[in-house]
């Protein structure tokens, strides 16, 4: 019970200012990455390789916090219905970052769809 407590007072926003920060992050990447002009032949080889490391870690990361917080929201909400826990501020608080983490990284997902499709349609 001590490992769900984290998420009491001041635990519970920690996890979605993560979640914001990563996507500023990826934001101003994308940002970065659409300034950048095609330098030549022999740097492209190179360029993407670093960006490409920081993005998937990026997101590995912020999927990896957004299933901790649905973990812990879960395990709150078991232990309610089982009788363990009994403070219920502490489940809906849960509950509900656990929502706002999951339409955080919908959107995410949203809109790398859409900038995919973009460049799909591109003429070349």
């Amino acid at each position: 019970m001590s490992s769900i407590g984290g998420i009491g007072a001041g635990g519970g926003a920690g996890g979605l200012q993560q979640i914001m920060a990563l996507r500023q992050q990826i934001i101003d990447r994308s940002q970065l990455l659409q300034q950048v002009r095609t330098p030549a032949s022999g740097a492209t080889e190179a360029a993407p390789e670093a960006p490409a490391n920081g993005f998937t870690s990026a997101l590995k990361s912020a999927l990896d916090n957004v299933n901790t917080v649905q973990g812990k929201a879960e395990a709150l909400s078991d232990g309610y219905d089982k009788g363990e826990v009994t403070d219920i501020a502490k489940v809906m608080l849960a509950r509900q970052e656990a929502g706002v983490a999951f339409e955080a990284t919908l959107q995410v997902r949203n809109k790398l769809l859409t900038a995919y499709q973009d460049i799909m349609r591109m003429g070349v």
